[in-house]
């Protein structure tokens, strides 16, 4: 008898697993054919075109103000600024000035844009969907034709997409939509956080996902990252009770985090802006184990001053007065440049170049007025740890942690992304406090796989052996070592990362319930074990199934 085919795969980027008859997305936008004139009337040409995107950033304002979370209202008010985009309206005017018509010169004038998007780094690579999804709506309305859009079922279904725009996203109804699959994306995608925010199942990734035909029954495990065709009623009975999500377990906080044993393990929140506070502590989080500082900084066309800064910092501080708030100064650079900094040199390989604290030593000024910025909030509030990103070495690690005591901030710390940096952990470990790993980093550098390329994704697999070396060897230098990568949030990679000896996990607010009641099903020795099963294992998929063998002999 013929074996039944295997899943398909693709990057898991919200943890759980969902069951359901496959939905498509609907329609798509035709590209305004090339060569397109309009009739003469310049001026009334243009109008039509701008006033078209202002509908567009009109109506994502609307969507906004209906979407259920601080991280959705935040994505799609940064839609609505592209849309509005000055620099973008005067490509579309200079292209309908010479003859192009409304439609054909929106969609050219995103094209440049979309192209240096795509061209400036990973970070801002992820945000070509978000773009992609704004000419789509102003061509559409431009050209008369319905918006792509989620279909609508009076059942609950799994929606598959070439891509997913976080319009659709932010607005989805996890009671409807059990799970997504979708051909693009990756882990560092709006659409792959907003999943999380919502706590809706998704893989992405998936080569060919659209030829997966409507009505087709299917099962997303967002753990695993992958989709199981036509489930036996077995595999679906399986998923359901290993299901981690967020609608099994509750979401309210049920005590600090910690093995069956008794070791302690703080759960921590990932944030980007401190409007993710709430959803941190609705989640259960005991502090901030990553406060990414960029968007501060980003579209500034000056330094954010001493006192927004620090107000923007003290904010999170006085969120945990009892928890650490680890921040992370500015980790722009090559892949992230700044308006108010001088362009670095064109770098063919921007994630490899002048990013980071390698930025921020050619530019100390914009460090030390950071630094200033967090000791005056971390000023009576114990809580506040400071680390630096992309750190290679031990003079790179020692500076910065100068720089902090300087500062008056005595708890510096490094982040462990660079392969160099791990090998060497115990070095760095003589100049800092402690490390936090960023495996989605940690993994593009130590695979050579860029972290937006779909089709290495099965490289990003944190459970790659050779990643889980490497977090070893930074957990064992001698410092506490935390994890703040997307790996923290996998429920059984939770487990094996503190048998790794990792200390704390911080991860997006939606996964801490269910990695908290992971964690506590197990004694810190049955971690260890399956942290040694998988590390034995020569696969990043036989590492899973290994560690979870080990795991599995509680129940």
């Amino acid at each position: 008898m013929p074996e039944p085919p295997g899943p398909l795969r693709g990057t898991g980027v919200s943890a759980g697993s969902g069951c359901g008859p496959v939905r498509r997305m609907v329609g798509t936008v035709p590209e305004p054919p090339a060569g397109a004139r309009h009739e003469g009337d310049a001026a009334a040409e243009a109008a039509a075109a701008l006033a078209a995107l202002e509908r567009v950033a009109a109506s994502l304002e609307d969507l906004a103000g209906h979407a259920p979370d601080d991280a959705g209202r935040d994505v799609l008010r940064a839609q609505a600024l592209m849309a509005r985009d000055p620099e973008l309206a005067a490509g579309v005017r200079a292209r309908v000035a010479v003859g192009i018509a409304a439609p054909r010169a929106v969609f050219e004038a995103f094209a440049a844009h979309r192209e240096a998007l795509a061209a400036a780094d990973a970070y801002l690579a992820a945000r070509v969907v978000d773009l992609d999804d704004v000419r789509d709506r102003a061509v559409a309305s431009l050209l008369g034709v319905p918006v792509p859009g989620v279909p609508a079922s009076d059942e609950p279904f799994v929606l598959v997409a070439r891509d997913l725009a976080p319009a659709d996203t932010a607005l989805l109804d996890p009671a409807t939509v059990v799970a997504f699959v979708t051909e693009n994306g990756g882990p560092t995608s709006h659409t792959a956080i907003l999943a999380r925010a919502l706590g809706v199942p998704a893989v992405v990734a998936v080569p060919d996902a659209t030829a997966l035909a409507d009505g087709l029954l299917v099962l997303v495990d967002g753990t695993a990252g992958t989709v199981h065709v036509a489930p036996s009623p077995s595999d679906v009975l399986a998923a359901r009770f290993r299901d981690r999500t967020p609608s099994h377990v509750s979401a309210a906080p049920a005590g600090p985090g910690g093995t069956r044993d008794g070791r302690r393990v703080p759960l921590l929140a990932n944030i980007t802006v401190p409007g993710d506070l709430a959803a941190a502590r609705a989640h259960g989080a005991e502090g901030v184990g990553l406060y990414r500082t960029e968007f501060l900084f980003l579209d500034r066309a000056d330094v954010p001053g001493l006192d927004e800064q620090a107000a923007a910092y003290a904010e999170a501080l006085d969120a945990f007065p009892g928890g650490d708030v680890v921040v992370r100064v500015l980790d722009a650079g090559a892949d992230k440049p700044l308006p108010f900094l001088p362009p670095s040199a064109p770098e063919a390989n921007p994630a490899l170049g002048e990013r980071g604290l390698r930025m921020l030593r050619r530019h100390p000024e914009i460090l030390a007025g950071q630094l200033a910025a967090l000791a005056e909030a971390g000023a009576g509030r114990p809580g506040l740890r400071v680390m630096a990103p992309m750190v290679t070495g031990a003079d790179e690690s020692a500076a910065f942690a100068a720089a902090c005591r300087d500062a008056g901030l005595d708890r510096p710390g490094v982040m462990i992304e660079v392969p160099a940096a791990a090998l060497r952990a115990r070095d760095l470990a003589r100049t800092v406090e402690f490390f936090s790993v960023g495996t989605n980093d940690l993994a593009q550098y130590a695979c050579a796989a860029d972290r937006q390329s779909g089709a290495l994704s099965r490289l990003h697999d944190p459970w790659q052996p050779a990643l889980l070396d490497l977090v070893a060897l930074a957990a064992g230098a001698g410092v506490p070592c935390g994890v703040c990568g997307e790996g923290a949030a996998d429920p059984i990679l939770a487990c094996v990362l503190v048998g790794l000896g990792v200390a704390s996990l911080s991860m997006a607010p939606t996964a801490i319930p269910a990695v908290r009641e992971e964690l506590a099903g197990h004694t810190l020795d049955r971690c260890r074990a399956a942290a040694a099963a998988a590390r034995a294992s020569r696969t990043a998929a036989t590492a899973r199934a290994a560690a979870r063998a080990v795991l599995a002999r509680r129940r």
